[in-house]
């Protein structure tokens, strides 16, 4: 009835020289023989682990197979309708936000109508309330510089309205049968054949099913609605199917169409990678932004650094001894590939993760508490436009606004003048201060991230389904 401390007592005991029972003799053998069998038991444990590990591995890849085989048949021939009033409601919903979300970042009509001129633009204004983007804003720069938001057309496009694919899963969701619109998507949809003669988009959209948006009409897309992906059907609406995107021109054989395809496709996959893999890292919460000091870091007979360029319009609110002391002595830890390309050069061989990073690096790299990984979900979004919730664009926008903040206010920038505040990440209560907003960015950024990754598995079962 002795507790393992108690045997532990006695035995040293007899060790000491004390008096030993025969009782107390006996433990040592049996407690040696019993950590022995744990043991055994522990590894044989492991080993089985290792083996349930790979099984469930294997067991989810069929499951996941037939998940998809089971919700690609239930969308085969599916249309899924949506009534006029419905989307054009959601439309200028989405288009209200997308303007409150950009609206601190547009130039006035004036300042765009100069900055036109300036660069020779002859294109006609449209009479929408679209600008461009102030290219001296510090937080909505970035969108122009990193993602090609451009002139007016390039917030106006993030307005634009598109339906969630996934709709097309939902049973419960209204729709109405392929063949009643045969007649429509006959003469709608072109005449290639396939080898088998059948009409190619015909075949493909029985398959994959679509979205319709009842009413639609011409006029609506390029404003209301992308010309991307769009099918007018007159006197019906607007359909928008993931199943046509990657059909290719009629010339082109079977062979030829499914090596294109696969290189068509090869983006979206890879973005999917970059998804999934940032939803399973380990976020790093002790980089501080520093990134943005190492593109000013100039160390003595150093040239200028040549990223300094693009916020050259601000001025610093440190000195150049300040920036360099910090960057030395902390260090960078910077895994974002992209981030590390506008690093001075000096600056480079200081980051942790190496000074030269390629692109096949970032799907080791990429993790969640990196706040340019978070502006990057809004890149991310848009490639999937406009088979993408449109909610899900503002989404994105919205937490890549959140975080470019951030990034702007810890940097060595005095962005004052744009109503932004500073984050002292020179002292160690700007450091926590950061930390802690950025641990906040990050949960933020993680419903988006996962709900992106689910808007790109729809998609390419979608889009992909005869694979």
């Amino acid at each position: 009835g002795d507790s393992l401390m108690d045997m532990r007592t006695k035995e040293t005991n007899c060790s000491g020289g004390g008096t030993c029972s025969k009782t107390s003799t006996i433990f040592h053998p049996l407690i040696s023989v019993t950590i022995l069998f744990i043991l055994s038991i522990f590894l044989v444990s492991v080993e089985s682990m290792t083996t349930l590990t790979s099984s469930s591995s294997t067991m989810r890849h069929t499951i996941s197979k037939v998940t998809r085989k089971a919700a690609r048949e239930a969308v085969e021939g599916r249309i899924v309708t949506i009534p006029n009033d419905v989307w054009r409601s959601d439309a200028l919903n989405h288009d209200k936000r997308i303007r409150t979300l950009l609206g601190a970042g547009l130039m006035t009509s004036k300042d765009h109508s100069i900055d036109s001129k300036k660069h020779k633009k002859k294109q006609h204004q449209k009479d929408d309330g679209w600008t461009a983007l102030d290219p001296k804003n510090p937080v909505y720069n970035f969108l122009i510089e990193y993602y090609g938001i451009k002139g007016a057309k390039g917030p106006r496009r993030l307005a634009r309205w598109s339906p969630d694919p996934s709709l097309i899963f939902h049973q419960q969701t209204p729709s109405i049968p392929f063949e009643e619109l045969l007649n429509e998507l006959r003469t709608n949809l072109g005449h290639e054949k396939n080898d088998n003669g059948n009409n190619v988009l015909l075949e493909r959209l029985q398959k994959g099913g679509g979205i319709l948006l009842e009413d639609a009409i011409p006029d609506d897309i390029g404003s209301t609605l992308h010309l991307r992906g769009a099918t007018y059907i007159e006197n019906v609406g607007i359909l928008y199917s993931p199943a046509l995107h990657f059909t290719q021109q009629p010339q082109q054989n079977n062979n030829t169409r499914t090596t294109s395809t696969n290189s068509a496709s090869s983006s979206y996959r890879w973005y999917q990678s970059i998804l999934s893999n940032t939803i399973q890292s380990t976020p790093i919460l002790h980089c501080y932004g520093l990134h943005e000091w190492a593109m000013q870091y100039q160390p003595p007979n150093a040239p200028p650094p040549p990223s300094a360029k693009y916020q050259s319009h601000l001025p610093l609110r440190v000195s150049q001894q300040t920036i360099n002391t910090l960057v030395e002595r902390k260090g960078i830890s910077c895994t974002h590939v992209d981030a590390l390309r506008y690093f001075a050069p000096a600056a480079k061989p200081l980051n942790q993760y190496g000074g030269n990073l390629d692109r096949a690096d970032q799907l080791n790299l990429e993790q969640k508490g990196c706040v340019h990984a978070t502006m990057d979900l809004f890149k991310i979004s848009l490639r999937l436009q406009p088979f993408v919730d449109a909610s899900l664009i503002g989404d994105a926008l919205e937490v890549a606004l959140l975080a470019r903040r951030l990034d702007v206010e810890a940097s060595p920038y005095d962005a004052t003048a744009y109503g932004l505040g500073v984050v002292y990440v020179e002292t160690n209560e700007g450091r926590a201060e950061y930390k802690r907003r950025q641990v906040e960015v990050m949960e933020k950024a993680e419903v988006v991230r996962k709900k992106l990754l689910s808007a790109y598995d729809d998609f390419l079962m979608l889009a992909l389904f005869d694979e």
